[in-house]
């Protein structure tokens, strides 16, 4: 048991980082290097400290930035939708500045003047949309797409192919590749014989 006893010492000692065994040493030193550990890592969680709430303001601030770009985003879109179609209806208003004129001097007399004023305004007002990307659906004798066409009624015929567009009830129109209404069609039917 001697020997057991002395190895479990000399392991001591060794964990203690060489304190002084000899019996006549200075009590002193093994409260010195006890009081600098506290120190050490008073010193250590005084900086953590610190750090977290560097941190924590960071992240406030980061917070709040991420809080005005939100709303300052919403505001934009807002704006964005409220007065985007701003640019179509400056084009636009002269179109309906020539349509007011038109009526206004518009009697039996003028009637072909009327017509000729209604032609150049209908003119005014494709060319307007075609400058914001809306073109017409091309529809009449092409072969009937339900993808931009509806089908109003089918008329059997023997002058054009099936599922041919006889009549156009309506223009369809895209904006640039997108559809914005399809086309109301008539389409040819084959003829069946009894």
């Amino acid at each position: 048991m001697k020997k057991h006893d002395t190895a479990k010492h000399e392991a001591q000692t060794a964990e203690s980082g060489h304190e002084a065994t000899t019996p006549g040493a200075s009590s002193s030193a093994g409260p010195t290097t006890l009081e600098e550990t506290i120190r050490q890592l008073e010193e250590q969680l005084a900086a953590k400290e610190k750090e977290a709430s560097d941190n924590w303001d960071r992240f406030l601030r980061e917070r709040a930035d991420l809080e005005n770009y939100r709303k300052r985003a919403n505001r934009e879109k807002e704006e964005l939708l409220n007065y985007c179609n701003k640019s179509l209806i400056e084009e636009i208003l002269p179109v309906v500045d020539s349509m007011e004129r038109a009526l206004s001097h518009s009697d039996e007399e003028t009637l072909p003047a009327v017509l000729e004023g209604v032609r150049m305004t209908h003119g005014m007002l494709l060319t307007a949309l075609k400058k914001f990307g809306v073109t017409p659906v091309e529809a009449l004798g092409t072969q009937f797409d339900p993808a931009f066409h509806q089908a109003m009624t089918q008329v059997p015929s023997d002058e054009h192919p099936p599922n041919t567009v006889v009549e156009e009830f309506q223009k369809g129109y895209l904006l640039r590749e997108r559809l914005l209404r399809p086309a109301m069609v008539s389409v040819s039917a084959s003829i069946t014989k009894e």
